[in-house]
């Protein structure tokens, strides 16, 4: 909130010192380590929409460490957190309310792709809430639909960090977390429906092979 004054690429680095802080700490006092597989298709001069899977805060705090700087998509009530929510309001948030789904999606694809074309990635959580491990639910065609209207590709990702960081756990196991980072999915002249079953099934699949 203090660098509010300051510039958005000041902020944004800021939020990205505080969130590798974090998980430094948790590395430290919790034993959670992390590895990524799949960086290879993170083009730093490329912009695209990622469409992952929600188990934990973890990859609320992780993917601003090893991804392009970024915005993301999330429910317009915590932005009411005090500080923690004032604070994401200074970082260029996709806040919607998820009340009024016509509404929450045409902010979505509007904002969306306004970030995008100032160069920053939108992070999508198309499950619409963590979910317990060896669990997903279908994806909503949201962040497909902003891709799709936008142009910009999608970037599926996989994760099992709800197996060592819980969701609504205060509670934190040591171990690997495994993160997986699959190829670009196109979205030009494609259907959003199609767009969003590709990265859904490579997602589902990815993340069954990360907890066998």
């Amino acid at each position: 909130m203090i660098c509010t004054i300051f510039p958005f690429p000041v902020r944004y680095n800021f939020s990205r010192a505080w969130a590798g802080l974090v998980l430094k700490i948790a590395e430290v006092c919790c034993g959670i380590h992390y590895e990524v597989e799949g960086l290879e298709h993170i083009k730093s001069d490329n912009v695209a929409v990622v469409l992952s899977n929600h188990q934990s805060a973890w990859e609320t705090l992780a993917f601003r460490c090893f991804l392009p700087p970024q915005t993301s998509l999330f429910k317009q009530s915590l932005l009411w957190i005090p500080f923690w929510g004032w604070a994401m309001a200074t970082l260029k948030p996709i806040a919607i309310d998820r009340n009024n789904k016509h509404a929450a999606l045409r902010k979505l694809i509007s904002h969306g792709t306004e970030a995008l074309n100032q160069g920053l990635w939108v992070i999508v959580f198309p499950e619409g809430t963590r979910m317990p491990v060896g669990e997903m639910q279908s994806f909503s065609v949201g962040g497909a639909m902003l891709a799709q209207k936008s142009g910009y590709p999608v970037i599926p990702i996989a994760h099992n960090a709800g197996q060592y960081w819980p969701r609504y756990s205060f509670l934190k196991y040591p171990g690997t977390i495994k993160v997986k980072i699959g190829p670009c999915i196109e979205s030009k002249s494609r259907k959003a429906a199609d767009i969003n079953k590709e990265a859904e099934d490579w997602v589902m699949h990815a993340a069954r092979e990360i907890s066998q």
